[in-house]
């Protein structure tokens, strides 16, 4: 793959987002004893984009929502010329018994949907994750992890990057697939 090509235009995009959230509407209704975990950094934009659509369209009262960092989790953290950078945590809820909607934008391999899950169990024993990504590469799975709710299945060769820009961050609601250098 030699260019970049756009797979979703802010169009779109924006629809994507509403399905996602009437389809947790649907999973979970008035989400009594539910709540949105974000996966810091990729799943905080996500994440706070379904959180305002369910509460300012959709009229959801109360959802518990936060946003978990995975740093310290992460396989890779210790190992030679990995270049992390840690994010605060924003979780003022235990998620002890809670269904929980974790978020992030692209799924992979897994390893960053595993060391989320690893770093949720200090926030007490969820009753249920369900995952939900903005695009799920179903290529190159490394663990036996899946998306529940996803707006984009894709089968992308290794040699690309599927990169999800926001407005508020990059200028434009988009979905890429980007060659890697």
């Amino acid at each position: 793959m030699e260019t970049a090509r756009l797979l979703i235009g802010p169009e779109r995009f924006a629809l994507t987002i509403e399905r996602l959230s009437h389809q947790l509407l649907e999973e979970f209704d008035d989400f009594q004893d539910t709540c949105l975990v974000a996966i810091q950094m990729g799943g905080a934009p996500l994440s706070e984009r379904i959180y305002r659509y369910l509460i300012d369209q959709l009229q959801i009262e109360h959802i518990d929502y936060g946003k978990l960092d995975i740093t310290f989790y992460r396989d890779d953290f210790r190992r030679p010329g990995a270049h992390l950078r840690a994010s605060e945590n924003e979780m003022n809820f235990v998620v002890e018994n809670k269904k929980v909607i974790l978020v992030d934008d692209v799924l992979y391999t897994g390893r960053t949907v595993q060391a989320a899950l690893t770093a949720l169990n200090h926030y007490g024993r969820p009753k249920k994750v369900d995952l939900l990504t903005m695009v799920d590469r179903r290529f190159n799975r490394e663990l036996p992890i899946r998306s529940t709710f996803s707006g984009l299945r894709i089968d992308a060769v290794d040699e690309a990057y599927v990169q999800v820009e926001w407005a508020e961050l990059q200028g434009q609601d988009r979905i890429m697939l980007v060659p890697k250098e």
